[in-house]
């Protein structure tokens, strides 16, 4: 597998090489050429709107008898206060309570840049590193009137397993899950803007990308290319996965090295963010001509696609779409029950602060859904040992059916 994200890749300059030297390979490309950024105009969500998130959450957690929610570093933290942070053994968390300011409790040397992104109010309550940040939460909980204490989803147990000690395991504790998908689940206007950026960038950068490829180029290099592309377009480079050959035969790749050559396959998969709002496409072509089987395929692909976008209605189940793109890949033969050959993963996720996040597009997903939801569309089809197809783009729910981020490929001779 070829893949790489933000805090992985370190070689910024090596990437900013391979764009110029695929560019100048590239016939009537300007290697000097500056790409425009196309994230200039985006605004990042206000903190007008981080207070409305925190007062929704909080409303939502007294008819659950929810004193207050457990948040560890990550997606939720930043949507609910706007700080952005990575996890780490040294623990940046909140107690957000059903009525008052956000506890946050982080280390003493990053307090500054925690407050670089904090949106809302909050009680920030730094500790050294010989001090116990597990003492400073429960000392914020037993502080709260009685309710259970629900912890976010993603939250490590370690930090759940100490705070609750260090409070005497007097409350009971509860799944955070609802709580945080009902605020999360529905995207706002400015939320969408976000997304529509990214979108747009990453398809500029797989358009850049897919004008410059010539053979011989190892799938590194055409990653390497791709990072720095999206960069320059002006998105916060998330993940990319660059897929030749009998490789995209694999939904997430091999560990097989692969050159390109006439007849490839090539399936590149690749998302960004704006202001940490995602994008995920994938597209697929052929370098070189295609063989009637390839075309079969993408053309295949191409309508489940379509079928998503035609069956996805508000109240629909989630499960729905999924389990018609299968009746339509089944009644052509392919494999039954997410096997191979055939479509082995779900239809499609959801997406925001998260690449995925709920709810999915997988047939046994009951959630009926609303205009304000985000998904990707991604049907794809995979022949081990031979090749695999997938074409992503993401959409979001209207009151009036789908709308996509950006335009579903033409063909496969303009995937683009």
């Amino acid at each position: 597998m070829r893949s790489i994200t933000r805090r992985a890749f370190v070689g910024a300059s090596a990437a900013g090489a391979a764009v110029a030297a695929a560019m100048a390979g590239a016939a009537g490309k300007d290697s000097t050429r500056k790409l425009k950024s196309l994230s200039a105009a985006a605004e990042p969500i206000s903190a007008a709107e981080h207070r409305a998130r925190l007062e929704k959450l909080q409303s939502l957690m007294a008819p659950h008898h929810t004193a207050a929610l457990l948040v560890e570093a990550g997606s939720s933290l930043e949507y609910f206060t706007g700080v952005h942070w990575w996890r780490s053994e040294r623990t940046t968390a909140a107690l957000i309570p059903a009525q008052g300011q956000p506890v946050i409790v982080t280390p003493y040397f990053e307090e500054p840049s925690i407050r670089e992104t904090l949106k809302v109010s909050a009680d920030v309550r730094p500790w050294k590193e010989d001090e116990s940040p597990f003492e400073l939460l429960a000392a914020a909980l037993q502080g709260l009137p009685a309710g259970a204490l629900a912890v976010e989803p993603t939250t490590r147990f370690f930090i759940l397993e100490r705070v609750t000690r260090a409070a005497n395991n007097k409350r009971e504790v509860s799944a955070g899950d609802e709580l945080v998908r009902a605020c999360r689940l529905l995207k706002s206007p400015a939320e969408l803007a976000l997304m529509q950026s990214a979108n747009d960038i990453t398809l500029a950068a797989i358009r850049q990308v897919h004008g410059s490829l010539r053979a011989g180029m190892h799938s590194t290099e055409i990653l390497k290319l791709l990072v720095a592309t999206t960069e320059q377009l002006g998105g916060q480079h998330e993940f990319t996965l660059v897929l030749l050959n009998e490789a995209s035969a694999f939904p997430h790749g091999s560990v097989q090295p692969q050159t390109l050559r006439e007849g490839s396959v090539v399936l590149i998969d690749s998302g960004c963010s704006v202001y940490g709002y995602q994008s995920d496409i994938s597209r697929s072509w052929v370098f070189g001509h295609p063989s009637s089987r390839q075309r079969e395929v993408w053309n295949t692909v191409k309508r489940g696609q379509e079928i998503v976008l035609e069956t996805a209605r508000p109240g629909a189940p989630a499960g729905a779409v999924d389990r018609a793109v299968r009746a339509y890949y089944e009644q052509l033969g392919w494999s039954r029950d997410y096997g191979l050959p055939g479509l082995s993963h779900r239809t499609g996720h959801g997406i925001g602060l998260d690449g995925h996040e709920p709810p999915y597009l997988v047939r046994s997903d009951t959630t009926l859904l609303e205009a304000g939801m985000c998904f990707s569309d991604e049907p794809g089809l995979y022949i081990p040992g031979e090749f695999g197809i997938r074409l992503e783009d993401c959409w979001y729910m209207s009151a009036g059916g789908p709308k996509l981020f950006t335009p579903l490929a033409r063909s496969l001779d303009q995937p683009v």
